[in-house]
């Protein structure tokens, strides 16, 4: 497995990241730690979580559940150095964690402790920032997106304080280094810029969506991270699994997100990303894999990580057999004719949700 760094922390992580966001919802903790064996086993050593998961569906009931499945298999294995481990602290809009209380230098310890608790280990590779305080254009937003109503002032003292507040984690050992999540290019030069001038934490990479589908972080994002060596985390780089065209002409696989969502009766549009442009566009796309002989799934997996910002790209796997299947396409590199069909299909179907 390829190793990129992270950032300029002088830590190297593999370019296919273990995302936890299903374990303890639709994965079980033993099909869990089965699939941390095999990532290992397979090379990849990055493995993501946060206090918020699991997801599908979010809840009071089952937060958390992901860090704890993830510390039993440390407890269990005594491998917790063998992973660089990655995890997220929640913004507002959340009741059940903190009261739905914003990121904040009082939070930080207090959103450190729980992690730290439910993952059995006493550091933190990459804490994160889940979402900024001030809102964000990612999941959708982007289409009315109009930061006219923040407040710099305030904004610029809140990474002040709460970049003092990550260096206090930091020389308590208890954090190694400082990332980002659903962040913009101005959000990340700030942070950049406030920790440079006064020796603090610097960002070591942005959490971002991106896929073939999305593809919003290829201009004022890429040129940020290309001069601040701030890698890109990709996340949802399968468009949730709509680009290994399981969905397609009306298909909805047991146990696929989609079938989960409706069964609880709640909103199953994918997060927003099941319009009729998107299978238009992953149409074009199956069509491209199959003319080149390639699996799907690879190779939207490989055209992601191949990108120059890219740092790792997170997947997250239901069943076993779906990481083995990803785990197949180690070193997968796209040609340049394949790379070619990819921007013409891009032209042709930019932005279907």
């Amino acid at each position: 497995m390829k190793m990129n760094p992270l950032g300029r922390t002088g830590i190297n992580v593999s370019e296919l990241c273990l995302g936890t966001m299903t374990f303890g919802t639709q994965t079980d903790a033993a099909e869990a730690r089965a699939q941390m064996d095999m990532a290992l086993d397979g090379g990849i050593n990055f493995w993501d979580t946060a206090e918020m998961y699991p997801v599908n569906p979010i809840s009071a009931k089952t937060q958390g559940d992901s860090e704890r499945i993830v510390g039993s298999w440390f407890e269990k294995t005594g491998r917790r150095k063998d992973v660089v481990l990655a995890t997220k602290h929640s913004g507002n809009g959340l009741p059940h964690i903190r009261d739905g209380a914003e990121i904040s230098a009082a939070s930080i310890p207090e959103a450190i402790d729980g992690s730290l608790k439910r993952l059995n280990t006493d550091y933190i590779d990459l804490y994160q920032f889940h979402w900024p305080n001030r809102g964000s254009y990612m999941f959708r937003k982007n289409w009315r997106y109009d930061p006219s109503g923040q407040d710099r002032a305030s904004t610029i003292a809140h990474m002040e304080e709460t970049l003092d507040a990550l260096q206090r984690e930091v020389e308590r050992g208890r954090i190694r280094a400082f990332g980002l999540s659903n962040e913009s290019a101005w959000g990340t030069s700030q942070w950049l810029r406030l920790s440079e001038g006064r020796g603090l934490p610097r960002v070591a990479s942005v959490q971002n969506e991106y896929s073939l589908l999305c593809r919003l972080y290829d201009t004022d994002m890429a040129e940020m991270s290309a001069n601040e060596d701030v890698g890109l985390m990709a996340f949802s780089p399968l468009a949730t699994g709509l680009l290994s065209g399981k969905y397609q002409h009306g298909a909805v696989p047991d146990g696929s997100r989609l079938d989960v969502a409706r069964a609880q009766g709640g909103t199953a549009d994918l997060g927003g990303r099941l319009t009729a442009r998107a299978f238009e566009a992953v149409d074009a796309y199956l069509a491209i894999a199959q003319r080149h002989g390639l699996d799907p799934v690879h190779m939207a997996l490989a055209f992601t990580v191949q990108r120059p910002f890219v740092c790792s790209a997170i997947f997250g796997a239901t069943r076993l057999d779906q990481l083995a299947h990803v785990l197949k396409m180690d070193g997968l590199r796209l040609s340049d004719a394949v790379l070619a069909e990819i921007d013409e299909a891009h032209r042709d179907h930019p932005m279907p949700y």
